[in-house]
């Protein structure tokens, strides 16, 4: 909502100033069906260019990430501090039984109570990886802890070639804007011979490419990048939240304090309360 938002007020601000100024947009719309191929083709282009078919397949996707926002509510991350807690406690109080929830998530019982956090394969690995591995004594806190930072940094990294590549779009916009404006000029220096009002009409539609580079570099394309860096990244702390609850577990910290060292790794705005997980852990213990 808010980036519809962002985009309409920038479009009314930016055109109704001109407007109000006494600017005339029979220029800018006469030149801009040419300028914008010239400029947005050779965008696009270069884009091609310089990402494989792995980035180029998920630049869609991160345009609608962007604009839909994180994806973890409040709400998931109760369900994944419950979920953790719950395998946790099993883990403790009968090793054997874990071993069904780890080797087969799609058919396990805790599992299945969360069905949003069951479909996203990366919670479902980092969490069984751990609890096998912890299983066959490989538990050392500070390894594991290194291991898991590693395996998400490398998530990260892989989630942010797209804001990279648009990032780097952004900042080319600007110079093929220039491109567009310096071949507007030869075509009006071609027709030295016209009138001034002529000249004037085909230096104005020249100068037109300078600014549509640098409107949609800054206006639009670069906005984007850093809003689609900021989604990836708090979508990438809910792993931190894991973490966080695994390795407190790896410490032998009671089940309680494990999630509620993961609680408080929780960004403020979608944080559950302690009360609330509390309530929502006293309601799994009655279930069981």
């Amino acid at each position: 909502m808010f980036g519809i938002v962002g985009i309409f007020l920038t479009m009314a601000m930016v055109f109704g100033g001109y407007l109000l100024a006494g600017g005339k947009m029979a220029v800018i719309l006469h030149s801009l069906p040419f300028e914008m191929m010239m400029i947005a083709g050779a965008a696009v282009g270069s884009y091609l260019l310089s990402n494989d078919s792995h980035v180029l397949k998920a630049t869609l996707g991160g345009l609608v990430r962007a604009f839909r926002g994180p994806k973890w509510t409040a709400q998931d991350h109760q369900d994944v501090l419950c979920l953790m807690f719950q395998l946790l406690k099993v883990a403790r109080e009968n090793p054997v039984a874990l071993e069904q929830h780890i080797e087969q998530p799609a058919e396990s019982t805790i599992f299945a109570a969360y069905p949003r956090l069951l479909a996203d394969g990366h919670i479902v690995s980092l969490i069984a990886d751990t609890l096998r591995s912890a299983s066959l004594n490989y538990d050392d806190p500070y390894q594991v802890e290194e291991r898991l930072s590693r395996r998400i940094a490398t998530m990260r990294e892989d989630e942010m070639h797209v804001p990279h590549a648009l990032q780097s779009t952004a900042d080319a916009l600007p110079a093929l804007g220039i491109v567009a404006a310096v071949l507007g000029v030869i075509k009006t220096m071609g027709s030295i011979n016209e009138p001034p009002e002529v000249l004037g009409q085909m230096i104005g539609g020249a100068l037109v490419g300078t600014f549509l580079g640098v409107f949609l570099a800054y206006g639009f394309v670069a906005p984007l990048a850093v809003r689609l860096g900021a989604v990836i990244k708090q979508d990438l702390g809910f792993y931190d939240v894991i973490k966080s609850v695994l390795i407190a577990g790896l410490h032998q910290h009671a089940t309680n304090l494990c999630v509620e060292v993961g609680r408080q790794a929780v960004p403020d705005h979608v944080r559950p309360s302690f009360d609330e997980l509390e309530t929502a852990l006293r309601e799994l213990k009655k279930a069981a």
